[in-house]
């Protein structure tokens, strides 16, 4: 009924082949299996990254709490000396370095990228008693802590509220002969280190009435 193998050397032949197969079986599945280790390793480093960048984005947003602009000595000149925008953590953030943050602007006088300016640092200083928003310069923008005082060191925290300042006589909001003011528009994101960005339109009133009046902006 069965066909029996009489020469020994044709049965070591065929137990060799059999033994080769087997091996390269073994072989293309321990490959296999060291390939979905390593992929299953990266994409749950790659999840985990993706992870905390998403719950940062969430967690160490600013938000606004007010934007006002201080009216010149003179209202009838329809101008603003400062801009003021009070910033906090939002519920449940890590404390925020306004020095690492950035402010996107577009305004009347074109567009512009905005970055801390250091108080005790020069030319970019704005430091000293003294010192107010016009004292900012291009590109920039100051924090004052909640005593008014302008500082290096702005962290967003449970303890301190800041204020962004804003100078009105440089771009993107107008200039030293043109200064943001009546009726006049503005938009600025906040950028936070990271990356959370929050949104602000800045509108001036029609008509300004009191001299070194505060308007809501």
């Amino acid at each position: 009924m069965f066909e029996s193998i009489t020469n020994t050397e044709e049965r070591g032949q065929v137990g060799i082949g059999t033994l080769i197969v087997f091996i390269a079986m073994v072989l293309v599945a321990a490959i296999a299996a060291g390939v979905l280790i390593n992929t299953a390793g990266f994409l749950q480093s790659q999840a985990e990254a993706t992870g905390q960048e998403s719950t940062d984005l969430v967690s160490e947003r600013i938000d606004v709490t007010s934007s006002v602009g201080i009216v010149t000595g003179t209202a009838d000149d329809g101008e603003l000396a400062e801009i003021r925008i009070t910033v906090a953590g939002s519920p449940g953030a890590d404390e925020i370095d306004l020095s690492e943050s950035t402010i996107q602007a577009v305004g009347p006088n074109g567009q512009a990228n905005l970055v801390f300016a250091n108080t005790s640092a020069n030319p970019d200083g704005v430091g000293g008693a003294d010192a107010v928003a016009t004292d900012i310069p291009d590109d920039h923008f100051g924090v004052r802590n909640s005593t008014g005082d302008f500082v290096d060191d702005p962290v967003i925290n449970d303890e301190e509220q800041f204020t962004i300042v804003l100078n009105p006589q440089i771009e993107p909001f107008g200039s030293s002969t043109d200064p943001f003011g009546e009726s006049e528009q503005s938009s600025i994101d906040i950028v936070s280190p990271s990356s959370a960005t929050t949104s602000v339109e800045l509108r001036a009133p029609d008509l300004f009435s009191n001299d070194n009046e505060a308007v809501r902006l």
